[in-house]
């Protein structure tokens, strides 16, 4: 089968400097397409050359709010700098949102730098990639707001039922990730198995969120099977219409090159 990873940081270790050997082993699991966010502005040249370099590769540049004392009116010039540039492996914005699980989230500045990425996002007609923690109903309220006509992925997604239906509704995706793989996760299992199928795509955020029996160890796009897997157990549709489905709308969403 076929998988994409929408969300993988392969400009850090282990991935870095073990570019070619990494995306050998996630080719030889199926996965044939990793979007690898951007966190700040520092890292957007990085990416933009991980996508040139390599096919399986695919970039999203944007400020991410746990770092967000890093970012300047610069960081958010530079970003739409390469937005106008429109590097053709560039497939969305992100990784952006909110944060509220940090020590001194400065939340204010936090969520003007999300309204400038979504403004950014609609004028350059670009999917986003959504950080959330603590944060739903105050997102999807941005969100509401700023009515992207690409929508995006909400990322790491471990709310309620309601907010998850919340988001759907507006048109954005779910991304599926190790947390489904770990039993006590039962609210996030329930979640995914009660969406409608149109509204998933599988990420792993290596090398964070490692699955289950993967405690302590680098997570790794390859997992994206596992995840697959796990997902095919929660759900009643065969494994076949789920992997179609899911790259359909990955397909559909990023519209790659």
């Amino acid at each position: 089968m076929t998988f994409y990873d929408t969300h993988c940081h392969f400009d850090f270790p282990p991935f870095s400097d073990d570019e070619a050997n990494s995306i050998s082993l996630a080719a030889q699991a199926g996965v044939t397409k990793i979007i690898v966010p951007a966190i700040e502005a520092d890292r957007f040249s990085t990416v933009l050359a991980l996508a040139d370099n390599y096919p399986a590769l695919y970039a999203a540049v944007g400020l991410h709010p746990i770092v967000i004392h890093k970012h300047q009116d610069a960081s958010l010039a530079l970003l739409e700098h390469h937005l106008q540039q429109r590097p053709p492996k560039l497939v969305a914005i992100g990784e952006i949102g909110l944060d509220l699980y940090m020590e001194n989230p400065l939340f204010d500045k936090q969520e003007a730098m999300l309204d400038a990425q979504l403004k950014l996002a609609k004028r350059y007609d670009l999917p986003v990639i959504l950080h959330s923690r603590r944060t739903h109903d105050k997102l999807a309220a941005h969100l509401k707001r700023h009515n992207l006509p690409r929508t995006g992925v909400v990322h790491g997604f471990s709310g309620s039922l309601q907010q998850a239906e919340r988001f759907v509704a507006m048109g954005y995706k779910i991304g599926v990730g190790g947390t489904i793989t770990y039993p006590r996760a039962s609210k996030t299992r329930d979640v995914i198995a009660r969406l409608p199928l149109s509204a998933l795509v599988l990420e792993t955020d290596a090398p964070d969120m490692p699955l289950n029996g993967w405690q302590g160890q680098p997570n790794r796009p390859e997992r994206i099977a596992d995840v697959f897997q796990t997902l095919c157990t929660l759900r009643s549709e065969p494994p076949e219409v789920i992997a179609n489905a899911i790259v359909h709308n990955c397909d559909e969403l990023f519209k790659w090159k």
